[in-house]
């Protein structure tokens, strides 16, 4: 079995929180939730290299803003991906340091997973691919060290 992603979900808001952390889940990611940047950021820093998966966070926060946040948590954890949501669009440009960026109540769930899905696949990295030989090339002889081998299909 493979070991479940980590989301790393950070609000203010317990409500909206409990709700992410709920879809999240059911979806079969394990979620770590911080209602504060503060919080958010010692968990960060506690975490082994790699442990975190994906950092969501809402851009409108007291005392430390989701901006700030994701520039911090790059520091700390560089190659963490990072999506920021917030009810207030017209921040878009504050929103920028995050690798996405979702509008609160403008987006779906199903927006919100898929996303989620894209950026936690983006940070595990492409899929090897199984390269066999070109069916042009099937047949012809080749040498390997002082022998000659035939190529079968």
């Amino acid at each position: 079995m493979r070991p479940r992603k980590v989301i790393l979900c950070v609000d203010d808001n317990e409500q909206t929180l409990a709700v992410r952390k709920f879809l999240l889940e059911t979806r079969g990611y394990r979620v770590l939730t911080a209602s504060c940047a503060l919080d958010a950021l010692a968990l960060l820093e506690a975490s082994e290299t790699g442990a975190i998966d994906l950092l969501l966070c809402d851009l409108i926060m007291p005392h430390v803003d989701g901006s700030e946040l994701v520039r911090r948590a790059r520091i700390v954890r560089p190659g963490v991906p990072t999506l920021m949501i917030s009810g207030t669009v017209s921040q878009l440009e504050r929103g920028a340091e995050a690798d996405a960026f979702l509008p609160k109540g403008a987006c779906s769930a199903v927006e919100l997973l898929e996303r989620v899905r894209i950026l936690v696949a983006r940070k595990r990295g492409p899929r090897k691919a199984v390269v066999s030989a070109p069916a042009w090339n099937a047949g012809v002889p080749m040498n390997v060290g002082s022998h000659q081998v035939q190529r079968a299909l």
